[in-house]
């Protein structure tokens, strides 16, 4: 919890001065007044200003921010954060050098960091708040592949008729998978398993 004591001739102007040293809107604090101001004998003397206490109200993004910062500072990595806004939610674009590491094998890490700073985000929002996490444009190839792989798979069945079982994919990646081929009018798709073994299944229609 971040508090600070800011005093002003009025209340008011106490509160004005906290906002300032914060560069925050009035929205973003509680204000708590410890001491009401005085004009004192003939309105000079023993006169005292008013004093406020002011609390932070954590901002989700700015907590989610902060969390990476530490994860970044611990893995000793040089990482800036691009904010964008998006149709579902917020996208943290990461950008540095070497971010392979934040990567892992087709995206795993990425997705447990996002897992992560979800949790941390949400503590902290009024309403649920979605983060997607990307660095060097993983998301975007991660998700070609994954429609060229749904074409391909789709045409083995067809040849085939027999249904594909894919490997174990995460419920975003899945998604991909069943949007790519939900229109398909020669095949079809379905979830079988239980988490973290969930597999999509492509059959004949």
């Amino acid at each position: 919890m971040k508090t600070i004591v800011v005093t002003g001739k009025t209340i008011e102007d106490a509160i004005r001065s906290g906002l300032a040293q914060w560069n925050v809107a009035e929205s973003r604090v509680k204000s708590k007044v410890l001491e009401q101001p005085s004009k004192g004998l003939f309105g000079l003397i023993g006169a005292k200003e008013a004093k406020v206490e002011l609390e932070l109200i954590p901002d989700a993004l700015e907590e989610a921010v902060a969390f990476l910062g530490d994860v970044f500072r611990e893995m000793d990595i040089q990482v800036t954060i691009d904010r964008e806004n998006t149709a579902d939610g917020v996208q943290f674009n990461l950008i540095g050098k070497e971010l392979g590491i934040l990567i892992g094998r087709r995206g795993q890490t990425l997705d447990s960091l996002q897992y992560l700073v979800n949790i941390v985000a949400n503590r902290y929002a009024a309403s649920h708040v979605r983060i997607v996490l990307d660095a060097e444009q993983f998301r975007l190839r991660r998700r070609q592949t994954l429609e060229e792989l749904s074409n391909r798979l789709a045409l083995r069945v067809i040849r085939t008729r027999k249904e594909v079982v894919l490997e174990p994919m995460s419920p975003q990646e899945r998604k991909v998978i069943h949007s790519q081929l939900q229109n398909h009018p020669e095949v079809k798709t379905f979830s079988k398993g239980e988490e973290p073994n969930r597999r999509i299944v492509i059959a004949p229609r």
